[in-house]
């Protein structure tokens, strides 16, 4: 009993992303329709459909995710910055740049892995009126993994 007490404590203070760095899922992707853009996030940023971002249901915000899809093998790189899907058996919502590297488009749906690669960094403290006003050098460096 002390053991599992113990086990408990321990991985009861890390999180996710400290406990399994690589952590791998599998399950179904799907990604935004076109009536979520400029809607809010979980994170307080608007959703755009240009961004490589995505949702999770557990995962914390603000973490790197490398989704591959299982059907052709490609990869992309997403930021969590929301919550969810809610829909049974679905994995990740992504957004629709995120979807098109992933070549999931026509399809809708698609079966892939979910692996953490690392935790990403806030764009801004402040909202922005004009997107293209962030400096080359606090914009974030995620491209498809081809």
């Amino acid at each position: 009993m002390s053991l599992i007490m113990s086990l408990m404590l321990f991985f009861g203070n890390m999180k996710p992303t400290e406990a399994l760095p690589s952590l791998i899922q599998k399950g179904k992707a799907s990604f935004y329709s076109k009536k979520f853009t400029g809607r809010k996030t979980a994170y307080g940023e608007r959703v755009s459909p240009d961004a490589l971002e995505g949702a999770h249901l557990r995962l914390p915000l603000n973490t790197l995710v490398e989704v591959t899809n299982l059907d052709n093998n490609r990869s992309v790189i997403v930021r969590i910055n929301d919550r969810g899907p809610f829909t049974k058996g679905r994995v990740i919502d992504l957004t629709h740049a995120a979807a098109h590297a992933l070549g999931m488009i026509s399809k809708g749906v698609a079966n892939v892995s979910l692996r953490v690669v690392g935790k990403g960094r806030a764009i801004a403290m402040a909202p922005l009126t004009n997107p293209f006003s962030i400096p080359v050098a606090y914009q974030p460096m995620l491209e498809p993994v081809l």
